[in-house]
């Protein structure tokens, strides 16, 4: 089986290695697996993955969002479009159809190689054990170049997640917010309940405006794991057990839980707590 050393590069009798990468998920599934799709990479590259994520990939040759591309009805009926431009690569490497007979045999045939899409019952960090599924090495962590960002000086603030039960109580937040000595600025998605808060339809202009931030308040989301990958100081609500696998990995960022007390994350944005201790 072909293994890309360190991302690089490969051939096959002089011609250009044609890889697929299909993956689909959340927003903060596709960012922890940005190591593990980033060193599969070969000469010609292309990658598949939900809408929302297409402009978070920056290495590919080529972006296709999947439900452009007619996936999800090649194991109804296998669109002739879709099994052509499958046709086309040497590789595919895929978290997308694992656990759906239907449609490994339907695509039986290709050069699909299937991963599971969630580490169901693994005790690794989540970027270690989607590396460890394409040969890549330990302990990596996920980057998001955004270029040079003019800074401000101020927080940002996404109270929201996927799932209720990862949520904050939006009285912490706003307790936050009251307390800062440093501008507040709320961020929703597009169809998250928050107003007045600044939402972006494209998640690599918003990955760019928080690397202009002091620092980031968040929820066990995607747009933490975004913050986290575009270098801005994180702190974030991460319920064990997910903390171990699904917390963002990088050195500037830090895991609170629902007793930490305000006054403790003023210290992590080099501020001093001026308020009165909570009880």
């Amino acid at each position: 089986m072909f293994s890309a050393e360190d991302g690089g590069c490969s051939h096959r009798g002089g011609l250009a290695l044609k890889t697929l990468l299909i993956r689909p998920g959340a927003i903060g599934d596709c960012i922890v697996s940005l190591p593990a799709l980033e060193h599969s990479r070969t000469e010609f590259t292309e990658v598949w993955v939900p809408s929302a994520v297409k402009p978070l990939i920056r290495f590919a040759d080529r972006v296709e969002s999947i439900a452009s591309t007619g996936l999800d009805m090649v194991e109804i009926r296998a669109p002739e479009r879709t099994m052509a431009r499958l046709a086309e690569f040497d590789r595919i490497i895929s978290w997308y159809g694992t656990r759906h007979d239907e449609f490994r045999a339907a695509v039986r045939g290709l050069p699909f190689t299937f991963h599971a899409a969630l580490p169901t019952g693994d005790t690794r960090h989540a970027v270690d054990y989607f590396a460890a599924q394409v040969g890549a090495p330990m302990g990596l962590t996920p980057r998001i170049a955004v270029g040079h960002m003019e800074q401000r000086e101020s927080i940002v603030i996404h109270p929201f997640s996927g799932s209720a039960k990862k949520y904050w109580q939006i009285e912490r937040f706003c307790q936050l917010a009251t307390a800062l000595p440093a501008k507040e600025e709320w961020t929703a998605g597009t169809e998250e309940d928050l107003p007045g808060a600044l939402r972006f339809a494209d998640l690599f202009e918003l990955g760019r405006w928080l690397a202009g931030a002091r620092g980031y308040v968040g929820n066990d989301s995607g747009i933490s794991h975004l913050a986290a990958a575009v270098g801005t100081p994180v702190v974030a609500l991460f319920r064990a057990p997910n903390s171990a696998v699904w917390s963002p990995r990088p050195s500037h960022v830090r895991l609170v839980s629902d007793e930490t007390r305000i006054s403790a994350l003023f210290p992590l944005f080099g501020f001093a707590y001026g308020g009165r201790e909570e009880d």
